[in-house]
């Protein structure tokens, strides 16, 4: 087992640096509010950027913090990269750095770093990153090296003890990829095609026995598999955003406890849906056409589970120009219909865009707000967002 916070000139210099930092940064009243970005630098000091959210959801006052590790600015769409928690033991911003292997801890409070975290010997994600997930008690990475699911118990001061390891592999042989934790049920995807769930309840996974190659996947052999995923406010749906050469997505009823049998859902008007996130009111699901040029949105019902056509933007700015993907999304509040998305854009330096979001009796708008984008002058390779607080499930 390694975990500990890094020692040597580059962890000190790093904390130094963010001292100055934040004494610049001017001291809101109550609650920050963040939007997080993980800069994923691979062949210089990686950072992990905040810039808080005005009221008209404008973004500004960016603040780097030097987290002491290396990136691979790039990897798996779905793959999340952040995991935030606010209660009241612990206000923390979690990223990982793929090449380094570790998880940093984030005070939000004075954007500190307070720890470093490694999983086993082997736990890197080189290949296409290491995802992050949490149910608040744990944190879960997914290391796309070894296909490894790690376990990490959640401690004070946003530091993080490494438990174990769970070595998993897709039906056809896929590693894994997305993950996404409510309760006491981890959900996760192989690029393959196959989905899997998991019993958390004591902390390290233990599978359901309910692996399966989705039900869009098995009908277009192979053409499209589940990579993004989200899970409903009450647990009772995982929704799954699926990369392919249309926008498919596929929803699970998990409220046994385990997945069923996914329905899948077609809009064939644009690229890719490997980045879903649900609305705070669970009204709405945004898409990032990923290897596309637009931001989507379906109508979902909680409900039932049905996901029904929406609205789609306009081309958004600087596309092929300055930026060929689009990656994570993020809110801009944490209420009603999300007031606004966010969605990365990959390239160099990478950019965040941000889409204004209207919606009213069964139909909806999505267009491009006149700021949009803002640079993200530390990403050469811009995937994963967050924003503190967090959504509330």
């Amino acid at each position: 087992m390694r975990t500990s916070a890094k020692s040597g000139l580059s962890r000190a210099a790093a904390i130094l640096i963010v001292a100055c930092l934040v004494s610049i940064v001017a001291a809101g009243q109550g609650t920050p509010h963040y939007l997080v970005s993980n800069d994923d630098l691979s062949q210089f000091v990686t950072t992990v950027s905040f810039y808080s959210i005005g009221a008209d959801g404008l973004l500004s006052s960016q603040t780097s913090v030097p987290t002491g590790g290396y990136g691979i600015g790039g990897g798996y769409f779905g793959l999340n990269r952040l995991a935030v928690i606010n209660n009241s033991d612990n206000q923390c911003v979690y990223a990982s750095e793929a090449t380094t292997g570790d998880i940093v801890g984030i005070a939000v409070s004075n954007l500190t770093v307070l720890s470093s975290t490694f999983g086993s010997a082997n736990d890197t994600g080189v290949s296409n990153g290491i995802g992050l997930t949490t149910n608040g008690q744990y944190l879960y990475a997914s290391y796309t090296d070894t296909s490894n699911i790690g376990t990490f118990q959640i401690e004070p001061n946003c530091s993080l003890s490494f438990i174990n390891d769970l070595s998993v592999i897709g039906l056809q042989g896929g590693i894994l990829d997305a993950m996404a934790a409510h309760g006491n049920l981890l959900v996760v995807t192989y690029g393959d095609g196959s989905i899997e769930s998991f019993n958390i309840s004591a902390g390290t996974p233990v599978s359901n026995g309910d692996e399966q190659n989705s039900t869009a996947a098995t009908a277009a052999q192979g053409a499209t598999y589940p990579s993004a995923i989200d899970i409903t406010q009450d647990g009772h749906y995982a929704v799954f955003g699926d990369t392919s050469t249309s926008v498919v997505v596929e929803v699970s009823d998990i409220s046994s406890g385990k997945l069923t049998k996914t329905v899948a859902y077609n809009n064939g008007f644009s690229i890719s849906a490997s980045n879903i996130l649900l609305s705070p009111d669970e009204t709405m699901l945004f898409i990032s056409d990923t290897q596309g040029d637009r931001v989507s949105a379906a109508f979902f019902n909680s409900s039932t589970g049905q996901v029904s056509a929406g609205c789609t933007s306009d081309l958004l700015k600087g596309y092929s120009s300055h930026w060929s993907y689009l990656g994570g999304l993020a809110l801009a509040s944490t209420a009603g219909n999300g007031g606004g998305v966010y969605v990365t854009e990959f390239g160099a330096p990478g950019t965040i865009g941000m889409v204004e979001v209207s919606s009213s009796s069964g139909k909806c708008s999505l267009k491009e707000a006149p700021h949009s984008p803002k640079p993200d002058l530390k990403s050469k390779g811009l995937l994963s967002i967050a924003t503190f607080p967090p959504r509330s499930f």
